[in-house]
């Protein structure tokens, strides 16, 4: 019996099977993804006693669509993969609709690449992994089977086309996955993936020329380095079917890369990018590039301009089979920063944006925090000014955005995995929302976060839980927020796990994340007078960026130092703002674990079990927050609460 849960997907199969007939596919090919849709649609689909349904091969319709007909109960495809993500759309509107599904489409992807980046170790530990151990890996071995195969199948249903396996930080027995010893296991693995059209990607180390190839450099302009890493993809693509290429974490907290070399990003990247280029490979080369060993004295020095800084002056140098992959904020999956300034200031260059799923500094599916309200605030950022047309992050990474110049079909959205072993494959069954949300929004950028929870909640828990659920999904980011870092400060988190509050924690480190509070004032001067980062976004951002009556109040103090007794435009002091806002954000969080309390005997009781032990964890994580912060600043402020509300 397996040992995990179908989430989303219909669990119930038909007594009688359904016929599916297929129409204008080559007779001649294997089929092994079309064969995949007509098993979902046979094995779970609802439809009248004794129906047919026709999926239609339409080559005028763009890669990955599908259209449907509910009334002729006809599937028009573009492809294969379109057969399984039109399956997957009726089988959701049939379980969401009670057994009937109406007609749709034609459904478009809006982003090319749909990715999920897995941090999974070959030991079986997951970096920044909250939901159990890897299901790919244990022990140095390569995992396969049922398990793997039901997450292809979960996954796919929400439109994800590309999933790299293993950890960017490429250390130990992961750098060998492109050699002999793994090609047999890959090849089984990818194998699995690819019956729902899933293409599968590795992380890979820069420097495994000399890790196992022996070398004594990694010099990309280096005759003998070159040479390793074309016989080494030559050989890698013979014997792993259906990879899609590499993803690569250079130069960044230790890595290894190009800068070593005195050579660039675009030297780096294009090197492998030549390498795989006649096997149809991809580098995904990532953005994420600051210096992780700063002096906390050095007051000009700001790893928020790092990416921007890195990577602009090499925009157009890149091979056309290359990808950027930038992080939604210039820092680090912040609950709160600006969007990062590269989707702006690239206009020759293959992008993807990266966001992450996993909760690392947003509650690490421990505390509730919907994360797709955020990114449809990144997704619908204006890069140029806020009333431009045509420069959206979203048409930016669908490749469609004005000025920009980019080769189609390289371009997309990543998210770092939040699944793992666990039953529920979240840890936090309402941390699947997140999973969920972000394949749906993937696909279709125009979708709401609302839209999207009421999905999801339709599908596990219709009715009075939907109901109580929907508004505490909604509502969780701002509360999360509340209850920990003010008006875009970040961090404050307990350093190594991320967990809880340490409002010094990374002030006097290394890695360059400051908030620089004193008994006057609070936050980092980013203007022209400061660490000049609000310029690298564009005359317009930059104007509203500096200006402190202009600039986004929940941003406030990422791009400015505010004293205390500053007035904001509530009325309030910034003291007082801090305060309530944490005094509010317990309160939340208690008022939802109430809501919740009415669902007992509603929800099935292991998922009513599991959901409440970790409300109660979060209720005493944001009691942490409020007490530790509040504390923390009166201290500093000496200026008294207002209410007169106990602060230690």
């Amino acid at each position: 019996m397996k040992n995990w849960e179908q989430c989303w997907l219909p669990d119930e199969e038909n007594r009688e099977e359904c016929a599916v007939r297929c129409e204008g596919f080559d007779p001649s090919g294997s089929h092994r993804v079309l064969s995949t849709a007509t098993e979902e649609l046979k094995r779970y689909g609802r439809f009248p006693k004794d129906a047919e349904v026709l999926i239609v091969l339409d080559d005028k319709l763009p890669p990955e669509s599908y259209a449907y007909d509910s009334g002729t109960l006809k599937l028009t495809v573009a492809d294969e993969r379109g057969a399984v993500y039109g399956a997957f759309h009726i089988l959701r509107e049939q379980k969401i609709h009670g057994g009937t599904s109406p007609s749709f489409g034609p459904c478009i992807p809006d982003n090319p690449f749909r990715m999920l980046n897995h941090w999974d170790n070959m030991d079986g530990s997951i970096e920044r992994g909250y939901a159990g151990l890897s299901f790919f890996f244990k022990d140095g071995r390569i995992l396969n089977g049922d398990r793997i195969r039901d997450y292809a199948r979960l996954v796919a249903s929400v439109g994800i086309n590309a999933v790299v396996i293993n950890n960017v930080n490429v250390k130990g027995d992961a750098t060998w996955l492109i050699s002999d010893r793994y090609y047999r296991d890959l090849s089984e693995l990818s194998n699995t993936l690819s019956l729902y059209g899933i293409r599968l990607f590795l992380s890979l180390n820069y420097a495994a020329c000399m890790d196992i190839g022996g070398l004594d450099n990694a010099d990309p302009l280096d005759p003998g380095v070159i040479s390793w890493w074309k016989e080494r993809m030559k050989e890698v693509f013979e014997n792993i079917p259906n990879l899609g290429g590499f993803l690569v974490k250079a130069d960044s907290e230790g890595r290894p890369g190009p800068f070593t070399y005195q050579r660039t990003q675009a030297d780096g990247a294009n090197m492998l990018a030549e390498a795989v280029r006649e096997y149809g490979g991809t580098i995904i080369w990532r953005c994420f590039v600051y210096n992780c060993m700063q002096d906390w004295r050095d007051r000009k020095t700001d790893r928020a301009r790092a990416g921007y800084d890195n990577f602009i002056g090499t925009d157009g140098d890149y091979a056309d089979n290359v990808i950027l992959q930038i992080k939604n904020g210039p820092m680090d999956f912040q609950i709160r920063e600006p969007v990062s300034p590269l989707f702006g200031g690239l206009k020759k260059t293959n992008m993807m944006l990266e966001v992450q799923i996993a909760q690392e500094y947003t509650g690490q599916q421990i505390d509730v925090c919907y994360l797709i309200p955020l990114f449809k605030e990144v997704l619908g950022y204006h890069t140029e000014a806020p009333d431009a047309e045509g420069d959206t992050v979203a048409e930016i990474i669908a490749a469609k955005a004005k000025g920009h110049r980019v080769t189609p079909g390289m371009s997309g959205i990543a998210a770092v995995s939040n699944m793992g072993d666990d039953p529920n494959w979240t840890g936090s069954d309402l941390a699947q929302a997140n999973l969920y949300g972000f394949g749906r929004l993937a696909f279709d950028t125009s979708l709401s976060a609302e839209q999207i929870a009421r999905e999801f909640l339709a599908q596990i828990w219709p009715g009075k839980a939907e109901e109580v659920l929907l508004p505490i999904l909604l509502t969780s980011r701002a509360t999360y927020e509340k209850y920990t870092v003010p008006l875009g400060i970040g961090w404050m988190v307990r350093p190594a796990t991320h967990y809880g509050p340490s409002v010094d924690g990374y002030e006097y480190d290394r890695w360059g994340t400051y908030h620089r509070a004193d008994h006057l004032g609070v936050g980092v001067d980013r203007t022209d007078a400061g660490t000049g980062y609000a310029a690298q976004h564009g005359p317009a951002w930059k104007k509203i960026y500096e200006d402190t009556d202009a600039c986004p109040e929940e941003l406030l103090l990422f791009f400015h130092r505010v004293l205390y007794t500053d007035r904001l435009r509530s009325g309030k002091t910034l003291i007082q703002h801090i305060y309530d806002t944490h005094f509010e954000g317990v309160s939340e969080v208690e008022a939802n674990m109430e809501s919740i309390r009415s669902l007992e005997g509603i929800l099935p009781e292991k998922i009513y079990g599991r959901i409440m032990e970790r409300m109660e964890r979060q209720l005493y994580n944001a009691k942490e927050w409020r007490d530790q912060v509040n504390s923390y600043f009166f201290r500093k402020s000496g200026i008294p609460d207002e209410q007169g509300r106990m602060i230690y």
